[in-house]
């Protein structure tokens, strides 16, 4: 089983890939859209692409299981971009179909969590990214790592954790309705020490 991150040179469709999350932040797609489109040439668009190849993991159906930059694939999908190449980080085509969730799960290449940050059947896991449903708290989530409120960590689904963390603190009406002012609670919550087992705090330190 590969552990390291290979290419795989060919396209693959992007309607093909099978996400691990039931969520994305929509305002982080919207951003991710923009940035695509200021790619002016297809050079450019093609370097991008080149940089921010999709990793996945090879099912026992043959199919490509996403394990990160779902807002990515989103994103490209909803700009018209049809393939994208591909990073084989995990090749469990060998497991057993009743047994493949359970070793992603125990891998951590899954978070069949909700909108609501409940957890599901791995049998309600969308098919394709087109039906992967809006988490406005993802997005705070992730707006608030951008302005610093914590730090880019290795630890799978991090900013979902710091998402259902924002969760159960704020209302998301406040969130739809105002999010400038909703990140700056978050960044006030992110800062306290209530945040502080959350991979990637970055809080005030007291002297000793």
């Amino acid at each position: 089983m590969a552990n390291t991150r290979e290419p795989i040179l060919r396209p693959v469709a992007i309607l093909s890939l099978r996400p691990t999350q039931m969520t994305v932040g929509m305002r982080e797609v919207k951003e991710k859209r923009k940035r695509w489109r200021e790619q002016k040439s297809k050079k450019k668009q093609g370097e991008l692409l080149g940089k921010h190849m999709i990793p996945v993991v090879l099912g026992p159906d043959k199919n490509h299981y996403v394990v990160d930059h779902h807002h990515l694939a989103r994103a490209l999908h909803d700009e018209g971009v049809e393939d994208v190449l591909i990073t084989a980080i995990g090749d469990l085509s060998m497991v057993e179909p009743d047994a493949f969730w359970r070793v992603m799960d125990s891998k951590h290449w899954v978070y069949p969590y909700d909108a609501k940050g409940k957890r599901r059947h791995f049998d309600e896991l969308p098919k394709s990214v087109t039906e992967l449903k809006d988490d406005p708290f993802r997005s705070l989530a992730g707006e608030l790592r951008r302005i610093g409120g914590f730090a880019k960590d290795t630890t799978p689904f991090s900013e979902f954790l710091w998402a259902d963390f924002l969760r159960r603190r704020m209302s998301r009406k406040s969130v739809d309705e105002d999010f400038d002012t909703a990140i700056e609670k978050a960044l006030a919550l992110g800062r306290s020490k209530d945040a502080v087992y959350l991979p990637g705090w970055c809080g005030p330190v007291p002297d000793d």
